[in-house]
């Protein structure tokens, strides 16, 4: 099928892009960056937006940089930017660990980091580090700039607290301590395939091997990618063993709540967690 007709827009600063959007928002226009969810559902007619604000070549949009201990990544950044370390540290490793988990190589170069936030489809790979790095989202409109916690971003499922005009002009990354260590899982039917359950454990441990930090969040089997603070409470202070993991795994498998088949993504949850924190603690 091809989409239904449309009206194409490409402005080349930020402004005449808030401008556009704040005129055809309440039209059900959308922004264009890597468009690789919403051109398919346009051309399945699923999704039939009378405007497209193309950003493509808005200015300074494109900028993936450090500035003052944070990874800012622009609207139009593509998930192939961080297939190459983008950060210093344990960061930058992270983020190249799990962009290697993403769709396939075509979709890499053209979908953005920003745009797999702003679609909010709980098995991306892109929302979970957000929450459990404790992003910061800054979004743009007429009105100027506005910054959401990661945690009161992704609402739902397909679901996030940008309003119709604004949009997610780019994504802070707080960079990791150097002695952090990290663990990524990720089950799916195929390579490529979206995620029925993934894990993200980042943790520090002390000269003592105690754990000192520890950040746990899962993906894929929720409406939307969350940490688990009781999990993250049991690992802090403790050196982490074969019991301590098991027990942290099981208590993130019995406080999630699956949005489909129960029982299976309750086991899948159990083992992702576990391989995370062995990860980890390796």
């Amino acid at each position: 099928m091809k989409p239904a007709p449309f009206h194409w827009h490409a402005p080349t600063t930020l402004a005449e892009a808030a401008a556009l959007l704040a005129e055809y928002a309440p039209q059900d226009g959308r922004v264009l960056a890597g468009g690789q969810s919403l051109l398919p559902a346009m051309a399945l007619r699923i999704a039939r937006p009378p405007h497209l604000v193309d950003i493509n070549r808005v200015a300074g949009l494109d900028l993936l940089e450090v500035v003052d201990g944070v990874l800012r990544i622009g609207a139009v950044v593509r998930h192939a930017a961080f297939l190459r370390e983008a950060a210093p540290g344990p960061l930058g490793a992270l983020l190249a660990a799990v962009a290697r988990h993403i769709a396939h190589w075509p979709i890499r170069q053209r979908g953005t980091f920003c745009g797999s936030l702003c679609h909010a489809d709980p098995a991306a790979e892109w929302p979970l580090v957000a929450a459990v790095l404790d992003a910061v989202m800054v979004a743009h409109s007429l009105r100027g700039d506005r910054r959401i916690a990661a945690a009161a971003f992704q609402r739902g499922l397909l679901d996030t607290a940008l309003e119709p005009d604004e949009l997610l002009r780019a994504v802070e990354l707080p960079l990791l301590a150097a002695d952090a260590r990290f663990g990524f899982e990720e089950v799916s039917r195929r390579a490529g395939d979206f995620a029925q359950a993934m894990a993200l454990a980042v943790l520090r441990r002390g000269p003592d091997g105690r754990v000192t930090e520890a950040r746990l969040g899962l993906g894929g089997v929720e409406p939307a990618p969350r940490r688990f603070p009781q999990a993250e409470a049991m690992l802090r202070g403790a050196i982490p063993d074969a019991a301590l993991i098991d027990a942290a795994a099981h208590s993130v498998a019995q406080a999630a709540q699956p949005m489909e088949d129960e029982g299976y993504r309750r086991a899948l949850t159990r083992t992702v967690v576990q391989r995370a924190l062995l990860q980890a603690c390796a």
